[in-house]
């Protein structure tokens, strides 16, 4: 039995009893009503998902523009009721000015049982549909200002790095051009995201994310695609995949290098033809979406061992964008240390909490293998720990990581060549940056540099 609620208006008793009779026992309630000033009363006590609505309520009558007028009242209640209008054989042009108007179908007298039936079915099923898909939108709305806030604040940064990022995402956020987002683990992939859809015209509605790396190979089709009842064993309701419900606004797919091949295959053909077909159903939707998508994988590598198919990457790869890891971007480490100072400082009712000078020297000299992520929980790790309101060196602990651990094979001449170089990459090559940063005079590093080919 499923477990949607059927109004059924209709002068006709003999009508009437009949549709009862074949609707019950199939849905969880049915509604007989006669007369069409009843349909009020019925939405004051009860949510109703379908509307059966005979198209005349006069026996004089026969243009069916009292079945139009009823069918306006309640779609002016609630526009996600399906309304199925009743016709008598003789009103040939009606079906189509109701279906014009919004009717989800029309049935005429007399009617089939089966046809009956199919047509209910499937008015309740897009109805369930309409509610999924507004119900996360609302859910995701209130979030919106959150995610938005959130996003800016902890990408932006000082670091000359950072600056040409940000500065690459004010430019693609403008068009509707596929980005792809790379770059290790922790770096902030899915806010970079966020902030190409804060800043673009698609920013009115929420942006949708799907971790691929955590859907089954199963359940990918359904996750992304959708699909109708039935349609596979646990398929009990139907179901708005992801695409669909980021339909008019940006979809982010990330970790997209987990997908199998088969399944690159079925996204790229939705991406060809800008419609998805649920699972289960004959019926292509079409959508207009943004989309954007991230990993922390070698893509191009992938492709050339054919781990990934060539022809999705330039589907999805208009715009490459690549998220530096927090060790070539140092001097962002005391904003973003400061910016969840704030937040957790705040969360845990810690007051104005601060990092002493040598706590962020600490910060600015760990390797970060987690790089933001890491600095996140790492602060948060603090705050809660610490008995005072200054966080010092010995309130940050970290595990040591494997870059920081083969130090102890490394010559002299090795560490100081490495140093070196990172210490550039941080300063974006400048000699008289770099130079004052490591204490050096400018030719002494020139020296360094030609001795170890930098």
């Amino acid at each position: 039995m499923v477990n949607g609620k059927i109004l059924i208006v209709d002068r006709d008793k003999d009508s009437l009893r009949a549709m009862v009779r074949t609707l019950q026992g199939e849905f969880e309630k049915v509604i007989p009503v006669q007369s069409a000033d009843r349909i009020r009363d019925t939405f004051r006590q009860t949510e109703v998902d379908v509307v059966l609505l005979d198209s005349n309520f006069k026996s004089s009558v026969h243009n069916g523009n009292e079945g139009l007028f009823w069918m306006r009242e309640v779609l002016n209640h609630d526009r996600n009721i399906s309304v199925v209008i009743v016709t008598s054989s003789d009103e040939s042009d009606l079906p189509v000015r109701a279906i014009r108007e919004g009717a989800f179908d029309f049935l005429r007298k007399p009617w089939e049982e089966a046809r009956l039936l199919a047509t209910v079915n499937a008015a309740w099923q897009l109805r369930h549909s309409k509610l999924e898909a507004s119900s996360l939108r609302k859910d995701n709305i209130q979030l919106k200002e959150v995610i938005n806030s959130g996003s800016e604040k902890i990408i932006r940064g000082a670091s000359p790095t950072m600056i040409r990022v940000m500065d690459t995402v004010k430019k693609v956020a403008a068009t509707d051009a596929n980005v792809l987002i790379t770059g290790e683990n922790g770096t902030g992939k899915e806010l970079v995201a966020k902030e190409i859809h804060r800043l673009s015209g698609r920013s009115g509605e929420l942006m949708v994310s799907v971790d691929m790396g955590s859907v089954t190979e199963s359940l990918i089709e359904s996750e992304l695609f959708g699909h109708v009842r039935g349609s596979f064993t646990d398929a009990r309701e139907e179901r708005v995949g992801k695409f669909e419900a980021a339909n008019h606004s940006t979809l982010f797919l990330d970790e997209i290098g987990n997908l199998s091949l088969q399944a690159q295959s079925k996204i790229l053909r939705v991406l060809q033809s800008r419609s998805v077909c649920r699972v289960g159903s004959n019926r292509q939707i079409k959508v207009d979406i943004r989309l954007i998508t991230a990993t922390n994988c070698d893509i191009m590598k992938m492709v050339k061992e054919g781990r990934f198919r060539e022809d999705l990457l330039y589907r999805i790869n208009t715009i490459m964008i690549e998220v530096p890891p927090l060790r070539d971007r140092v001097d962002d480490i005391p904003i973003l240390a400061k910016h969840f100072l704030r937040n957790y400082s705040s969360r845990y009712g810690r007051g104005n909490m601060r990092i002493s000078i040598q706590g962020l020297e600490k910060l600015t000299t760990h390797d970060w293998p987690g790089n933001v992520r890491e600095l996140q929980h790492a602060i948060e790790k603090a705050v809660i720990l610490s008995d005072s309101p200054v966080l010092k060196p010995s309130d940050f602990i970290f595990t040591p990581s494997p870059a920081r651990s083969s130090h102890a094979e490394m010559t002299l001449e090795e560490m100081e060549k490495r140093f070196i170089a990172e210490s550039l990459r941080r300063h974006n090559g400048n000699i008289t940056a770099t130079a004052g940063k490591l204490g050096i005079t400018r030719q002494t590093l020139y020296n360094k540099m030609n001795s170890y080919g930098l």
